[in-house]
């Protein structure tokens, strides 16, 4: 784990002893087709105002429609840096870039510039991929993306703290004479890796700033924030879970895939149920549907608010 006592993004999503909520882009919920930036973007600074701490861009390198979306269509790193420009204290992360689909020198110039560029707001959610033709397509092996992935952690935390360093891997080498600048704001950017990526807990314990997983069930969270607390202890545990919410208050909880739809006195009560058995952070997709601003709203003052 990095020093991050003075990283702004991290303390807005983990540092106080209350449950934080985010959500994520596409704001519009046009998840095939290009959003329109600027409403997105209007959207955004609406999430930060009503007191949503993190804002999420998937890294989808590749449209593959077999599996439904683009993201938000468009490269998380522009899209974040744009985003960075119409907000002023919400955290920026990515959910999840896919490391082993991305040279990590590469990664790391373009995290360290957008953590510059957003006054030390970006986390970075790492993942090792799950569209599979998008390996072939960038000649890698998917076999060996968990190996990608360590190989690449190490080198992000390389090239963040170290001038001019010496370092080899499949990525290739650095023999000293080449540095990657800018260095991060605060000397180092808080990674998030996402659901296991194909390494043990202990792994992500130790090269990890966080985890970040999916829903789950009640009593498999339990279960796994119990085996998490035992090898990170109080290291911070990030969910996203779909949340769908009812015109009916009282409308009890149907499940959907990831998460649920529900009134908001259930929601309310479940999200308590998240922070009592030690939840940090939840991305939860409030908007989409005809009026996304009111949706946004909605959840907030009729869920977030109560908590």
């Amino acid at each position: 784990m990095a020093d991050l006592d003075d990283h702004p993004g991290y303390d807005r999503l983990f540092g106080g002893d209350d449950l934080t909520f985010g959500t994520g882009f596409p704001l519009t919920g046009a998840r095939e087709e290009r959003p329109d930036p600027e409403e997105e973007m209007r959207l955004a600074a609406r999430a930060e105002s009503l007191g949503y701490a993190g804002l999420w861009a998937r890294d989808v390198p590749l449209y593959w429609p077999r599996f439904g979306d683009a993201g938000q269509t468009f490269d998380p790193w522009t899209w974040l840096g744009y985003a960075a420009a119409h907000t002023d204290e919400v955290a920026l992360g990515t959910a999840s870039v896919v490391l082993p689909l991305r040279h990590p020198l590469h990664v790391a110039k373009s995290a360290a510039s957008l953590d510059r560029i957003s006054g030390g707001r970006f986390v970075l959610g790492a993942a090792t991929g799950d569209r599979d033709p998008e390996f072939p397509a960038f000649g890698v092996d998917a076999d060996g993306r968990g190996e990608r992935f360590r190989e690449s952690v190490a080198l992000l935390r390389t090239a963040w703290s170290e001038s001019f360093p010496e370092a080899a891997g499949d990525w290739g080498r650095l023999d000293g004479d080449l540095d990657t600048v800018p260095k991060p704001a605060a000397g180092s950017i808080p990674v998030l890796p996402t659901g296991f990526a194909r390494q043990e807990l202990d792994w992500i314990a130790e090269h990890g700033d966080g985890w970040f997983f999916y829903h789950l069930p009640e009593s498999t969270l339990e279960s796994y924030l119990e085996d998490w607390r035992a090898v990170a202890g109080d290291a911070p545990y990030a969910m996203a879970v779909r949340t769908e919410l009812a015109a009916d208050p009282d409308a009890e909880p149907e499940p959907r895939h990831l998460g649920y739809r529900a009134g908001a006195e259930w929601f309310v009560e479940y999200f308590r149920s998240l922070d009592r058995l030690g939840v940090d952070h939840v991305l939860v997709s409030p908007g989409g549907g005809d009026d996304p601003e009111a949706g946004l709203e909605r959840f907030a003052d009729d869920v977030i608010d109560r908590l």
